[in-house]
């Protein structure tokens, strides 16, 4: 982990326990689940934004989120991941979501009892 951005991983460790018990739990109904973590992707977000516009840096965290908010900025533009691509393929993994869950529509909204 890197220090002065010890949030970041521990939310995506949260979002994989959320996703994967689930999933575990599921899988004997044949529900799958699918969490999708990409890495470093050239969105803007190194580049400036809140980063630059929160509050001023304490003295005490310099040797933390210090190095992170002065370097950050830095990799702006050399990211390896092209957020396009990304979309086309987690977009891809829906459609086919979508179209199981058509084929099954019926069945699913046909559970409830009779009036």
């Amino acid at each position: 982990m890197t220090p002065g951005v010890g949030t970041y991983p521990a939310t995506k460790f949260a979002l994989e326990g959320l996703t994967e018990a689930p999933a575990g739990e599921g899988a004997a109904f044949g529900i799958k689940a699918l969490i999708v973590e990409p890495g470093a992707f050239r969105t803007g977000f190194a580049g400036g934004g809140a980063l630059q516009r929160s509050a001023a840096l304490l003295p005490a965290y310099e040797g933390t989120v210090g190095t992170v908010r002065t370097g950050l900025p830095g990799s702006d533009g050399k990211q390896t991941g092209y957020p396009v691509k990304a979309a086309a393929a987690i977009l891809a993994h829906a459609d086919t979501a979508r179209a199981e869950a058509r084929t099954w529509e019926a069945v699913s909204r046909g559970t409830d009892f009779d009036a």
